[in-house]
């Protein structure tokens, strides 16, 4: 009989590879999702018809305890979340209420339904924010400096507080900036990699850009997922922080993405500083060693890698769109 998983945020860039990742180790596989005008499957439509969808909402208690009852699931895997860092300052409240709240509405409902079941919290490096050593494990204290980055705090915490209160297998993983082809395009590396091929393209002439001197810790999403199923698969549960252990900046960023497409960056990039966080995390640095000791885990993909793939994959996806391609008259 094959294993059940549920996942919440299905439909995003983390969902979207952890659900093809479960489907080929033969796992039933359970989403979440939120009832909406328009409804958005485009990074699960080649998946849809081997996966069972269940209406629910982290905002509503109820809504996620009959998800669970219904998909019966043997893990769960929270990756939903309000999770665009400049929209938490517009929308405080309401990432607050999704990103930290949700995640005790989810604990709750699985310590009502199924208290076995096991669960991974997505946490994340922005936690460290001001950060207090470089680089940064499992050990560094935490510094919110958004109010996203806050809200996660206390999903994090949430998180130990059933672990050590109810005995539920309960896990985070404190991942650092992945990336893919499949990320948001208010997102900045996304943002880079489509103006770049929109450019090469004739589609566009300029990319706006804020910080462009903030340091990350960049991965490849698709390899970040195979680590939240070996979380789950430990005897023990615990807390790992996920990343390359290298980090470049936007400014490396951009760069490497117009390089890509034989353009010269400055004839296209402009600043602005209205982009700019209003409190600033400078530098992000993961020390992932402890899960390449315990689970073995280690990325594959460098940091050029991923942006020549990322370029590539807008070239594809714009040159479609549009009917046009390199060569054709406007294309530079």
């Amino acid at each position: 009989m094959s294993r059940s998983a549920l996942i919440t945020g299905i439909t995003g860039q983390d969902g979207s590879y952890l659900a093809e990742l479960l489907l080929e180790k033969g796992y039933e596989v359970h989403g979440v999702i939120r009832r909406s005008s328009t409804e958005t499957f485009e990074r699960i439509q080649h998946i849809h018809s081997d996966i069972h969808l269940h209406q629910a909402d982290l905002l509503d208690q109820v809504s996620l305890q009959s998800a669970v009852e219904a998909a019966a699931p043997e893990e769960i895997y929270n990756l939903a979340a309000q999770s665009f860092v400049p929209t938490s300052w517009v929308q405080p409240s309401l990432t607050g209420e999704f990103t930290a709240l949700g995640v005790t509405r989810m604990l709750d409902a699985i310590r009502i339904v199924d208290p076995s079941i096991r669960f991974y919290q997505a946490s994340s490096s922005e936690m460290f924010g001001r950060v207090r050593e470089t680089p940064q494990s499992e050990t560094t204290e935490f510094y919110p400096r958004s109010p996203y980055a806050v809200a996660k705090l206390y999903g994090h915490w949430i998180a130990v507080n059933y672990r050590e209160s109810y005995d539920l297998f309960a896990v985070s993983g404190i991942l650092f900036n992945h990336e893919s082809p499949r990320r948001g395009r208010e997102f900045v590396t996304r943002k880079i990699t489509e103006s770049a091929a929109r450019i090469k393209l004739g589609l566009d002439d300029q990319l706006k850009l804020g910080n462009v001197e903030a340091k990350r810790d960049w991965g490849y999403a698709k390899e970040y997922v195979d680590v939240m199923w070996r979380m789950l698969q430990s005897d023990t549960p615990s807390d790992y922080v996920i990343g390359t252990g290298k980090q470049n900046s936007v400014r490396e960023c951009y760069e490497l993405a117009f390089a890509h497409v034989g353009l010269d960056p400055t004839d296209f990039v402009t600043f602005d500083k209205s982009l700019e966080r209003p409190a600033e995390v400078d530098t992000l640095l993961a020390d992932p060693s402890k899960a390449e000791r315990e689970l073995g885990w280690r990325p594959q993909t460098s940091f050029a890698e991923l942006v020549a793939l990322m370029v590539e994959a807008d070239l594809e996806n714009q040159q479609k769109v549009h009917g046009i391609r390199i060569g054709d008259p406007g294309t530079r």
